[in-house]
């Protein structure tokens, strides 16, 4: 079971003719590849837009300042 699970997770993906992939991408690949597998990507998702919405918008007018344009 965990050589299928692998061969699905990793060699399907990174191992195309061609393909050359960085450290940092294959394991961001592999992370989110994890994720569809085992279910828990739509729960992933919905942390990630809400850190991405803080960092662009709450953090920014965290003191209710509004920032002067440049």
């Amino acid at each position: 079971m965990i050589e299928g699970a692998c061969r699905h997770l990793v060699k399907d993906r990174l191992d195309l003719t061609g393909a050359r992939w960085g450290l940092n991408g294959a394991e961001a690949i592999l992370k989110l590849r994890a994720l569809r597998s085992n279910g828990d990507f739509d729960e992933y998702w919905r942390f990630h837009l809400d850190k991405e919405r803080h960092r662009v918008h709450e953090a920014r007018f965290a003191h209710g300042t509004i920032p002067l344009a440049a």
